[in-house]
């Protein structure tokens, strides 16, 4: 007998015809002779209308009444679907993220797990139950409830699969595998069978929105065998896994990520210490850094220009501005009408020349790359907004067809 842990996205739990639609899906599994455990997600745009309605109340809410809030969104989606399966004739159980034993850290909005105390769907499982659990959610040492940050249902069913021991964790989404780009806007997009753990957290770090990147580290690090699959269509998914047969395939996924700002520092002094200074300042601020990029000095000093989330990019100005003045730099600027385009493929570890068929695509579209970065398996460039889709639609032509 095999313990799976399914989970479902909100698309897939929005309306009661999909909520017996994955009720039909579980109890298959379960009637197949497994152990089944449940995770899911707040139907839809819940989570976005409990945003919108603690806006119209306090447009600066506490973090902590926020998860308080946002936590009860799953909540519905759990009672819901344990109701559409007891109406299916099976035995059942919800519990929220607390009562799962989700114990977390205390950043509220966006917590990390310390651990899980497993003992209360061990015992659910043994009664021969169905255990669904609500995603996203835990609770802290104080008792309060925390929230893992958006995608973090993704999170939620991994950790469960690893503290767990489970056979297989199923992601199932609004789309059936991995695709080589966003199917939806490029037509000649193609289904991956398989695709490597680094690969897969390269994508989903640099916008592919198929997996929490946080979820695919922590399968990664527990080795989770994990699969991405349709919730609406029964097809073969996309296997995660560490190693994958050798394919012919150069690049595995060509993504665009508009959730980005870049910052440059005009005039620095040229001297030792000024960016070590900069970024441990917006490290200290849990502001992540991604893109770098550095100019030779000259006349005695440097601009250093780089990338932040856009969601960061007041917070950025705001910590740097006087900061910058105070060491005689000139200016700080920010762009946040900039797209990231990036390439990820394990095979470019082993082939020459994949950096300039990526630029060719893109001087061909007449598209002008501001900034790049480059690691053994990714390539990103920084382009105009406007030109995203295209950008995406030309590049994966250069490699993919």
């Amino acid at each position: 007998m095999s313990l799976i842990v399914q989970k479902f996205g909100g698309t897939s739990v929005k309306n009661t015809e999909r909520i017996f639609n994955v009720a039909r899906i579980v109890t298959e599994t379960y009637a197949a002779g497994n152990d089944v455990i449940v995770v899911v997600s707040a139907q839809g745009d819940t989570t976005d209308d409990l945003i919108e309605k603690a806006a119209e109340i306090n447009d600066q809410p506490s973090k902590r009444e926020m998860d308080v809030l946002l936590s009860t969104g799953e909540q519905i989606s759990i009672a819901l679907l344990a109701m559409a399966i007891e109406k299916l004739g099976y035995p059942v159980k919800s519990l929220t993220g607390w009562q799962a034993g989700f114990i977390t850290d205390s950043t509220h909005g966006n917590s990390r797990i310390k651990r899980i105390d497993t003992e209360r769907m061990e015992n659910e499982i043994n009664k021969k139950n169905i255990v669904i659990v609500a995603g996203f959610q835990g609770i802290n040492r104080y008792d309060d409830i925390t929230t893992l940050g958006r995608g973090g249902s993704d999170t939620s069913a991994v950790a469960i699969a690893a503290a767990m021991h489970a056979s297989l964790c199923q992601i199932y989404t609004d789309v059936d595998g991995v695709y080589t780009a966003d199917p939806r806007h490029v037509k000649t997009a193609q289904k991956l069978d398989e695709i490597t753990f680094d690969e897969m957290l390269e994508l989903a770090t640099l916008g592919a929105q198929v997996l929490h990147n946080r979820s695919v580290e922590m399968a990664k690090k527990y080795a989770v065998n994990l699969e991405v699959l349709s919730s609406l269509n029964r097809v073969p998914g996309t296997k995660v896994k560490e190693a994958i047969k050798v394919e012919k395939m150069l690049i595995k996924g060509v993504t665009h990520d508009d959730n980005v700002a870049r910052i440059s520092v005009v005039g620095v002094p040229d001297q030792p210490g000024i960016a070590f200074k900069l970024f441990s300042l917006l490290g200290q601020n849990k502001v992540n850094v991604d893109i770098i990029l550095q100019s030779i000095g000259r006349d005695n000093t440097k601009d250093i220009s780089f990338t932040v989330s856009r969601a960061h990019k007041d917070l950025v100005m705001s910590l740097l501005t006087d900061y910058v003045h105070s060491i005689g730099g000139k200016d700080i600027l920010c762009d946040d009408n900039i797209s990231k385009v990036s390439i990820v493929g394990a095979g470019m570890q082993t082939h020459a020349g994949v950096a300039a068929k990526m630029f060719e695509a893109l001087m061909e579209a007449n598209i002008n790359i501001q900034m790049i970065s480059t690691s053994e398996i990714k390539i990103s460039v920084l382009i105009d907004k406007k030109d995203a889709e295209k950008a995406v639609s030309v590049v994966h032509d250069a490699f993919i067809n």
